[in-house]
Formats: structure tokens, sequence, C-alpha cells
């Protein structure tokens, strides 16, 4: 995680001896069903507030502009704030539950965290599937917001803690994976639900959230804690056994050695939150904020939240817009897989860089359609053109899912020092969330005024994010955790300056010395 670990034990470049074991894989898919549950949050409320019964008994005044396109034009049908704060409502409740998560998951561990997830998760859903009115409905969405907030602080730092160094990018992906199964699920869910007559088809598509909860209520219950977790809340012995059975190897004293003295470092470190603020931290924490500002700023949970009422609004009609939704999750999953294969090989930087291309491409591209062909009082676009957009949006969804979608978590998780892990995942977590819920908030009248434009304002942010990763985001392959600032930031030709030398080796002769002449120094930034 990112800059100032140490590398107290081994050499810059050994990579400690672990094998694929099955426990690894097994624990780290049931810890990533977090993701499942997100991707589900964020699926299921699209093709919900599509839906006439859902709108005519929480929003009618959004109902009456739907059943009359003259009240309103194609861009503007949707615009409403308690609408969007449906959807916005579990980001902003995520976002302040991020600071309790970063105190749990560094006193009460990751495992336990995950668990808290799954309560909130699964009391929400009772209330959304049971809401009588908005209040009820808005009150289940912030406890799932909660939920989001603790899963999404425990997932990825648990994912990148048990995996070895050269499948931790595909591992940690599984996260996303899993959000864009989520997804995907709640299109298809979504699609069925909404055939249903009798008005109960959205208490359904809400209720059946309660699938990817118990998953991952369950799976925190089966995993167990990281060893790192478990080191840093010193339970050394059983940290010991654990990092044994996940590696496969009786060979793990180097890496329990290196483990023990980042917890020792991590101990030292008393406010992690004003340690983060520090200059040998600042490369790590302006990429982890950029990033999670960026990803938002593609425009995708604005697609993935509104994908049905997006196309709606283009004049697909209810069915061909929820299915034009499911066609968009699809992409999004097999696009995941592409990058859970590739990150580890390629790299992060070409995935980022390739993507930035083919996303602004096929914004521009849709803008222009939409320029032309879609007014405010147009009945439908032409089959043809809706095809092509609905081909460009995929083209963009697939391009997001392997590169930013993944690796906005990714990077972060895996470039912060233990001393700074918990804290600096929280500020990502935060981060992420605060801007999702502004994208929530405020898309459809971003939609509304913007019109085509809005196509346009994302491209434009694509162009600004892919100039920022070329000068700005080092590669980070298969490089150990704790051995970053050696081999990633103290050789970027930018952020080697935020790495001071002199307090490095003041704290490495400091502690040569305190050791008594011991030959594996600290990593230099680890107690700037």
């Amino acid at each position: 995680m990112p800059g100032g670990g140490f590398s107290s034990v081994t050499p810059a470049g050994v990579e400690f001896e672990a094998k694929i074991t099955p426990i690894v894989i097994i624990t780290c898919i049931m810890a990533a069903t977090g993701g499942l549950m997100f991707g589900y949050d964020v699926g299921v409320s699209g093709g919900v507030t599509s839906m006439p019964d859902f709108l005519e008994k929480f929003f009618p005044v959004v109902y009456r502009k739907t059943r009359n396109p003259g009240i309103d034009g194609n861009y503007c049908k949707y615009d409403n704030q308690g609408l969007q704060l449906f959807t916005s409502s579990l980001y902003l409740a995520g976002l302040t539950a991020t600071f309790f998560a970063s105190y749990t998951t560094r006193i009460l561990g990751r495992r336990l965290t995950m668990l808290i997830a799954g309560f909130f998760f699964i009391v929400g859903v009772v209330l959304n599937a049971a809401a009588q009115d908005l209040a009820m409905l808005i009150i289940g969405r912030i406890l799932l917001g909660c939920g989001v907030g603790f899963a999404n602080q425990a997932v990825p730092l648990f994912l990148s803690e048990i995996a070895p160094t050269r499948i931790r990018g595909g591992l940690n992906i599984l996260f996303q994976l899993n959000v864009t199964i989520g997804i995907l699920f709640a299109n298809l869910v979504n699609y069925g639900t909404a055939k249903i007559t009798g008005g109960w088809g959205w208490r359904l598509s809400l209720g059946l959230a309660g699938i990817p909860a118990l998953l991952l209520t369950v799976g925190a219950l089966l995993v167990v804690d990281s060893p790192n977790s478990l080191i840093e809340r010193g339970r050394l012995d059983e940290g010991k056994a654990v990092l044994r059975k996940i590696r496969g190897t009786d060979k793990i004293e180097p890496e329990f050695l290196e483990l023990v003295e980042a917890s020792r470092i991590a101990k030292e470190v008393k406010h992690p939150f004003r340690n983060l603020l520090k200059r040998r931290n600042r490369p790590q924490l302006v990429i982890a904020v950029a990033l999670q500002i960026f990803q938002q700023f593609t425009g995708i949970n604005a697609i993935m939240f509104y994908a049905p009422v997006l196309f709606n609004t283009l004049g697909f009609g209810n069915d061909a817009s929820l299915y034009s939704a499911v066609i968009t999750g699809a992409v999004n999953v097999l696009s995941t897989v592409v990058s859970i294969y590739s990150v580890d090989k390629v790299g992060r930087r070409v995935l980022l860089l390739e993507a930035g291309v083919q996303m602004f491409i096929s914004q521009v591209i849709i803008a222009i359609i939409l320029a032309f062909k879609v007014k405010d009082h147009s009945d439908d676009l032409h089959k043809g053109f809706a095809i092509l957009v609905v081909v460009l949006i995929c083209t963009f969804v697939s391009a997001f899912a392997w590169s930013w979608g993944p690796l906005g978590w990714l990077i972060p998780s895996e470039t912060f020092p233990l001393e700074t892990r918990s804290a600096g995942q929280s500020v990502t977590v935060c981060v992420n969330l605060l801007f999702t819920f502004v994208i929530a908030q405020a898309f459809l009248s971003m939609l509304c005024h913007f019109k085509y434009g809005i196509f346009l304002f994302f491209s434009g942010w694509v162009l600004i994010m892919s100039i920022f990763t070329l000068f700005l985001i080092p590669e980070t392959k298969n490089i150990p955790i704790e051995e970053m600032t050696e081999r990633v930031w103290k050789q970027h030709w930018f952020w080697k300056r935020f790495m001071d030398d002199d307090e490095v080796a003041a704290v490495t002769n400091g502690d040569i010395a305190k050791k008594n002449g011991h030959a594996n120094g600290f990593d230099p930034t680890s107690q700037l």
C-alpha cells in the first residue's frame, strides 16, 4: 500500500515463497461477495426507478411526467431530487460509515468488519423490501450504505493481504468482478420483475438483495482473518499459523518477520490519518484520491445507476431499456474477467491508458449521435442508431471494466504501508463514495440541462485522467507491497522528490545502531 513500508528481511526484489493454495482462492472468493452486494445495490436502483408501480407509489410527480411526455422533454422527465436521493442516499451513508470502518478494520480486524457489513446489508434489505413510504425506503437505503462503507473498507484490504504477490492483482479484482456480477444480477432481476402484474415486482427486486447479503455474512463467518491483521493486533502465533496455512509452505519466516516489523512500525504511528498527510505519504495519497475522483468522472456509475432510465430517455421502450441494461451488465462482467487475466501480465498502466482512448472515442461518438437524433420531444431513436448507441455504451463499459473499475480499488490497496493502510483505504473509500453520491444525486438533473452534452462532459474528464496516468501513475505489478517505496516511489521521475533521503538515513542508521548492527534495515520511509 502506498509508499513507506519496510523491507527489513529480504533484499529488494526477492519474492517470498508462496503457493497458490485452495484456501487462498476460496477465502478470496468468499470475501469478494462484499462486491456482489455493492454491485446489486448499484444495479437495482436504476431498474426499480424506471418501474411505473414503484414511481406511482413513491414518486407520483415523476410518474405523471413519464406518462405524459409532453409535460417535460425526453431529457428532463426523470429530473427529480427525491428520486435521485433514493439512489444517492446509500453512498452518503457509506461515506459516513467509512470513518467507523477504518477503526474496526484496525482494532477488530478485517473479518469482523465484513461481518458488520453483512448485518447492515440484511437489515437494510428487509426495510427496503417492506417499505410503505418514502422515509422507510430511504432509511433502508441508508443502512445498505453503512454496509457498503464497511465492506468497501475491509474487503480490498483483506484480498491484498491474503493474496501472494504474483497474483495479488488478479485476486484483488475478484472484488470488482463481484461488483459487476451484482450489477448484472440486478439487471436480470429487474427485467423479470418488471413483467410482474400486481404492483409488487419492485419489492422482489429490492428483497433479492438478501441473497448477496447472506453470502457475505456466511462468508465472513467462515474465512480466517489476514495474517497482517492478526499480527497487527498482537496475535503473533495465530498470525504465523494462518500465514503458513495460506502460503502452503513452512518457509514463511522471512515474510512473517517482515509483517511483524511492519506491525511494530505501524504501532509507533499514533495518528494514522495525520501521518497520511506527511510528505513521504503524499504520492500514495494523491494517486488514491485522484483515482477515485477520476473513476466516478468517467461517467460509469451514471450509466450503471440509471441505465434503464437513460435508455428510456433515448426513446427505448421500457422492455427494451431493461434488456439493453442487461446487455451492458453482461459486457461489464466479461470485461472484468479480462482484467483478472491481464492485470498481472501487461500491468496497470497499459490497461488504464488503452481504456482512456477507448472510452474517449465511444463517448464522443455517442454525443454526436444524440445531438442529431434525440431531441426534447422526438418520439423514437431510429432502430439502427439505437443499436449503435448500445454498442458504443458497451464499448465504453468494457474499457472501464478492465481498467478504471478494478484498478481504482487495486492500486490504492497495494500501495499504502501498514502504518497508514487502514487510514489510506478509509480515505480511498470515502472519496469514492463522496463522488459517487455527487454523480448519483446530480446525473438526472445534468442530463436534463446538458442533454447530449453530458457525454462530452465525461469524455473531457477521460482525457484529463489519461494524461494524469501517463505522467504520474507508476507501474506496481509484481512488486511486494512492503517494497513499494524503494522500487516504485524512489524510482519515479516526479514522486521521488517526496522521499526525503536525509530523514531516511537518520531512521535507518538509528535502527541499525539500536539493533546492534543487524544487517536488515527499514525501508527508508517507514518511520518518517
